[in-house]
């Protein structure tokens, strides 16, 4: 059973509607304020930096999260928002919480929005991130990238453009509901419309064109449909309630049949970005706390 302070979200988020009617300036400044809401972990302090000529933000505690021991887990993160809206401002908390269970920093990186910055700018700004880190000489080893519902996707995506380029695989993914088939395929982008208190259908169709046009299948905007082969290991976390549940469930079985590793934990009666919410909400602390530790797993030296 979903907890009370969860259901006390998504009553909060269903007052105020974001539908494909709403302007760009009301759903960035909504998504603004509720990032706003959301506490990092007590002792985080956080740094802007500029990453190859992306700006992104370092998120750590301690009094300077600049400060790399050259061993802990670097999390590479992409935020949600379906590629129009939010910002590493709006996820201080969730990366925080990742940063501080993992023992390690993490790095959310503003990539580029749509529609002022159709696709494939935020694809690129993914590799420039990347680049940036593995050329001031940190070991991907030592790199996990994270990504939430569209910066999900964008996580996948990086891991094919890296693979392409000839750069060295991260040492894993941590997957929140990923957005990976902006074709809007899946059966439960249908199925799961009427449960799904978050997104729907519509909205994210919406979205979807904003970013990508008539490039909706290209395997850098909906990785679902890329050569899965060769990428890091994953894992990915999706709620049950979610209209986006088949983008996780099929990345999951493509990666599994392309040879890769990956898993996949469907949590019940959970609604998209629930892990947004950390410190808030008892089940975005531990989904977060299970990626921390997966984290944690796949950047220990063997």
């Amino acid at each position: 059973m979903a907890s009370a302070e969860f259901e006390n979200i998504v009553a909060l988020l269903g007052a105020s509607p974001v539908t494909p009617a709403s302007t760009m300036e009301e759903i960035r400044a909504g998504v603004a304020g509720l990032g706003g809401l959301i506490p990092p972990v007590a002792g985080t302090s956080t740094a802007t930096v500029d990453a190859g000529g992306v700006s992104g933000l370092w998120v750590a505690l301690g009094d300077d999260p600049t400060i790399d021991d050259g061993e802990s887990p670097i999390i590479l993160h992409f935020h949600g928002g379906g590629y129009v809206m939010a910002g590493s401002d709006t996820h201080v908390g969730m990366m925080s919480r990742l940063a501080a269970t993992s023992g390690g920093r993490a790095l959310s990186i503003d990539y580029r929005l749509a529609p002022e910055h159709p696709f494939p700018a935020a694809a690129e700004d993914a590799v420039t991130a990347y680049r940036w880190l593995l050329d001031s000489g940190t070991s991907p080893t030592r790199i996990v990238v994270a990504g939430d519902s569209a910066g999900g996707g964008l996580a996948v995506a990086l891991l094919v453009a890296a693979r392409d380029a000839g750069l060295p695989q991260p040492a894993g993914a941590l997957l929140m509901s990923p957005w990976v088939d902006l074709t809007g395929s899946g059966a439960t982008v249908l199925a799961n419309a009427a449960i799904d208190p978050i997104l729907g259908p519509l909205l994210v169709q919406h979205w979807a064109t904003l970013y990508a046009g008539d490039s909706l299948g290209d395997p850098l905007a909906s990785p679902l449909f890329a050569d899965l082969a060769g990428l890091a290991p994953m894992t990915t976390q999706v709620g049950e309630r979610e209209i986006l549940l088949d983008d996780a469930v099929r990345l999951t079985e493509r990666v599994i049949a392309a040879g890769g590793t990956a898993t996949l934990a469907v949590w019940d009666e959970m609604t998209h970005w629930w892990q947004l919410f950390a410190g808030l909400v008892p089940e975005a602390d531990r989904a977060l706390d299970e990626l921390a530790a997966y984290a944690r797993q796949v950047t220990s030296p063997a």
